[in-house]
């Protein structure tokens, strides 16, 4: 992966999104020195089937909220999308540009944008909709920012145009290119995702922490064959 940057925007859909994908990878770079904000689409309200989105939505963002402080991640923001109902277009270009305008990010990173996970060889799982049009927009987002003839309602609300997004780092692609070392984050990542205990206790029954340690251990350790034999977060990079 790239190390030569200072400032990064991760852009996901729901709350747990980032946890499940390259936490592990975050807490190593704030570590660095390195500044990381989180923007959420959604809060993440339709995730629990048993709890209703106005009660919902509130208790996953105080999750993410406290995930994202494990990992040294002090902002996070929300657009207030319906979970769920996102859909690509203009809106979500601009909402994720004026954000990329405000933090000035040389890094950017989203997740799979893809119809599938796992590939195109078969095996593999269809994509939501939500993860779909939030990865999408990112990459156009990415190139909307720098442009000032694009939205240019945004240098009306004082954010100007900036061109300095140098990659965007596709998180739980199928065709990874780049990866992070995961072993000076995984234990973190393990922590940050145990924050999610409320969507974690209903999607699972095993014990939380036994679940989340196999998952994230799991996914470095397979990523490790193709990187070297390290642990690893994968990422797909696109240069701009």
């Amino acid at each position: 992966m790239p190390t030569d940057w200072t400032r990064a925007l991760a852009v996901v859909a729901h709350p747990d999104d980032l946890e499940y994908g390259c936490a592990a990878a975050i807490a190593d770079w704030t570590d660095g020195g390195r500044k990381v904000v989180y923007l959420l689409a959604t809060r993440g309200e339709a995730g629990i089937d048993s709890i209703a989105p106005d009660e919902c939505g509130p208790l996953r963002e105080a999750e993410q909220r406290a995930s994202a402080a494990v990992v040294g991640v002090s902002e996070v923001e929300f657009l207030d999308y319906h979970d769920g109902a996102i859909e690509y277009g203009l809106g979500l270009r601009r909402d994720i540009a004026a954000a990329i305008r405000r933090h000035r990010p040389e890094l950017i990173v989203t997740l799979n944008h893809r119809d599938t996970w796992g590939g195109a060889q078969g095996g593999g799982y269809w994509n939501t909709p939500d993860h779909k049009a939030v990865g999408r927009a990112v990459l156009d987002a990415a190139g909307d920012a720098g442009n000032r003839w694009i939205f240019p309602e945004l240098i009306e609300q004082g954010l100007q145009p900036w061109n300095g997004v140098r990659w965007v780092a596709v998180a739980g692609s199928s065709t990874p290119t780049h990866a992070a070392d995961a072993g000076p984050g995984l234990e973190r990542s393990v922590k940050s995702l145990l924050e999610h205990k409320a969507y974690i206790e209903v999607l699972t029954d095993q014990d939380p922490e036994e679940y989340v340690r196999t998952f994230l251990t799991g996914n470095a350790q397979q990523a490790a064959a193709r990187f070297g034999g390290r642990p690893a977060v994968p990422f797909e990079v696109f240069p701009r």
